[in-house]
């Protein structure tokens, strides 16, 4: 497993959990930050299906990721801010390009850089704790890490709008309601939730849950006419894995499937 400063990695059942693990800066995306979450897509890339998900939170009891790091931000001039932020941008579409799924488990503050950090994920689950926001309007600032493309995905349009022009934080419960965030869990239960939801998909074709993913990233960024090619051809490429053979296989003989994972 691999070892890092500012981040620990660790298993349990079928996910991997990775945790920013900077308490004291409220897990801030500090520059060593933001190098040791590269070095660990790097490592999720390579693995291909030995995990069947990520979770990815924060430790300690106050924050998720409390935002981008502004003690180091405020000595950068523009041309230091902006590769912050199109280093960031590189590294949310690595994350939400992964074949398997990432959750993540947001146990306190998502502002800023941390909401925006979540927003590429898959799956958001909150913890009853939970606050999210996008505050940089704040700062003199805009959404710099994706925050202003993702987040109308999530919420519409209307709805982003108001909490980006606002700066606006939000607790769990209005999260889960306006689409923001998958499910609301006790703070006891966050983890156990998302690894159990990780679980799951070991019931199903890594395979395919690779192909769908590809797809709908894809699709995110066209209209309804050319995200029907992207499905067909993700169809067809899903129909001709080892995977689907072995899935309707397993339907027409009435038994569980035996996915091989290609």
């Amino acid at each position: 497993m691999e070892q890092f400063d500012t981040l620990t990695m660790t298993t349990q059942g079928a996910a991997l959990i990775l945790t920013v693990n900077q308490p004291a800066s409220m897990n801030a995306l500090a520059l060593e930050v933001v190098a040791d979450l590269e070095r660990a897509v790097d490592y999720l890339e390579a693995s291909e299906f030995k995990h069947r998900g990520v979770v990815l939170t924060g430790a300690g009891e106050k924050a998720f990721i409390a935002g981008a790091n502004i003690v180091q931000m405020n000595s950068m001039d523009a041309d230091a801010a902006l590769a912050y932020g199109r280093r960031m941008h590189v590294l949310t579409e690595r994350l939400e390009s992964l074949q398997i799924p990432v959750i993540a488990a947001v146990n306190g503050f998502a502002l800023g850089g941390g909401c925006e950090l979540a927003l590429a994920c898959d799956f958001i689950y909150a913890s009853e704790r939970a606050s999210f926001g996008q505050p940089e309007v704040t700062l003199g600032l805009v959404p710099g890490f994706g925050g202003s493309v993702r987040l109308p995905r999530r919420v519409g349009n209307a709805m982003a709008r108001e909490l980006i022009f606002t700066g606006r934080r939000i607790k769990a419960a209005e999260a889960l309601r306006i689409g923001l965030v998958n499910r609301v869990a006790a703070p006891e239960e966050l983890l156990a939730q998302a690894v159990a939801t990780i679980d799951e998909l070991t019931k199903v074709s890594p395979m395919a849950v690779a192909n769908a993913k590809r797809a709908m990233v894809t699709m995110d960024a066209l209209n309804v006419h050319d995200g029907l090619k992207i499905e067909a051809q993700s169809f067809t490429e899903a129909f001709n894995t080892a995977d689907s053979v072995e899935g309707r296989a397993a339907f027409v003989e009435k038994r569980a499937a035996d996915f091989p994972g290609n």
